[in-house]
């Protein structure tokens, strides 16, 4: 549940009972900044019933964009698509503001701003972190006008099903996923150079790599600590949809987070699952 809000951090919350806390979509604790390496993976801005938030989120067709459910669910009006590497340094935010919040975006005042828009859809079945076997935080934009993929190989292949079912316990910590999106950054301040903490700006995109730490029939888990020997770092607030790659293949988009720092597990919604491909066949994909 990693989405941001542009005017602060989302709040933390406690996901079904369980023991840790859930915070809403991230950026990198460490990682690398992108440049053209992911030239499909975007950022997105909506507006629902408290305020504006953006994530991230990845081309996977001329016409779908695939990000979280948590980052669709409840959109009003429509959702803002850009595919600039680099966004903003300070504030006041870069993004527009809907000439009527309450009603969100349109997609002629998107236009006006340079910017792509579509229509958010939300997996029918996603529990909204209530139940761990039926997690489901897959949600798509469909596109107002088709976009040629910005990648020269093509748009990112969504992985077969139960791709993340091959890899046997013991290799977990080998095997190496590769997270990207517009998330804030761990690090020091700067200033009085404190505990490092989650910092809003740049916001430019980003790409980590990270070890597998638990894989369920839902979620991958992984260890999103930029001292792990095995990775470079995790997700953090703004990255919530940004998509999770094993091997060039799309496995997985940005869930959750254990901590409000950031520095400790992350986990990400499987998409190469039955109940995730048949819903997202209703798309063409």
């Amino acid at each position: 549940m990693r989405k941001t809000l542009l005017a602060a951090f989302a709040t933390v919350v406690t996901v079904c009972g369980l023991t840790f806390a859930a915070a809403p979509a991230q950026a990198s604790t460490g990682g690398t900044v992108d440049g053209d390496l992911h030239p499909d993976v975007g950022l997105i801005a909506f507006y629902d019933g408290d305020g504006r938030w953006r994530c991230s989120a990845t081309l996977v067709s001329p016409t779908v964009v695939i990000t979280a459910a948590h980052c669709t669910l409840g959109t009003l009006g429509k959702t803002l698509v850009t595919f600039d590497t680099y966004l903003d340094d300070a504030p006041p935010s870069f993004l527009p503001e809907a000439a009527d919040p309450a009603a969100g975006y349109t997609a002629a005042e998107l236009a006006a701003a340079g910017y792509h828009s579509g229509t958010a859809y939300t997996h029918p079945e996603y529990s909204d972190f209530t139940d761990l076997k039926n997690w489901n935080d897959v949600g798509v934009i469909v596109l107002d006008e088709p976009l040629a993929s910005h990648d020269t190989a093509g748009y990112a292949p969504i992985a077969e099903t139960g791709t993340l079912d091959l890899i046997a316990p013991s290799d977990y910590k080998e095997t190496i996923f590769t997270a990207v999106g517009y998330g804030t950054e761990v690090r020091q301040d700067g200033v009085d150079n404190r505990k490092p903490v989650p910092q809003s700006y740049p916001i430019v995109r980003r790409y980590v790599e990270m070890p597998a730490q638990k894989i369920t029939p839902q979620i991958l888990q992984t260890n999103g600590n930029e001292n792990d020997p095995w990775g470079t770092g995790g997700t953090c607030f703004g990255d919530s949809g940004g998509p999770v790659y094993l091997d060039g293949e799309l496995v997985a988009v940005t869930s959750y987070g254990y901590t409000s720092n950031c520095r400790y597990l992350d986990g990400y919604q499987r998409v190469d699952i039955p109940v995730v491909e048949a819903w997202l066949d209703g798309f063409g994909l």
